[in-house]
């Protein structure tokens, strides 16, 4: 019912019904995610830390949150391509980062994830098609 909800809405303000199916795929997907990151208004820091407007954020900088030396020392700015890559293999991208997940190698799933954590930037994103 969530996802259903989110599409329309998506749909209504203009997004469009292909971009709404990525984000709604990538809602769906990102329960993976959920065990340690949390998204929304009422988002904290958890296992992992929050990724509320994370394209753009500097990588290690989330408040309150206890990253390892290799993620604070990474030097990356997030961009949709590097979240691809730390998505599909995190040790890979940063070596010597705590993220247990050993990577999401389904492209289209990552990619929806990607879409549907650009629904929690601070300014509306021009979704990739």
């Amino acid at each position: 019912m969530k996802v259903i909800v989110l599409a329309t809405l998506l749909v209504a303000a203009g997004i469009g019904q292909a971009s709404a199916q990525m984000v709604a795929r990538g809602e769906v997907k990102f329960n993976a995610c959920k065990a340690c990151h949390q998204v929304g208004d009422n988002a904290r820091n958890a296992i992992g830390p929050t990724l509320n407007g994370l394209i753009g954020r500097k990588a290690g900088s989330v408040e309150g949150y206890g990253y390892s030396e290799a993620m604070k020392n990474s030097g990356i700015t997030w961009t949709e391509a590097d979240l691809a890559q730390y998505i599909y293999d995190p040790k890979a991208k940063v070596a010597g980062n705590k993220m247990a997940f050993g990577g999401l190698k389904d492209k289209q799933a990552v990619s929806d994830i990607i879409d549907y954590l650009h629904t929690f930037d601070k300014a509306p994103v021009k979704l990739h098609q």
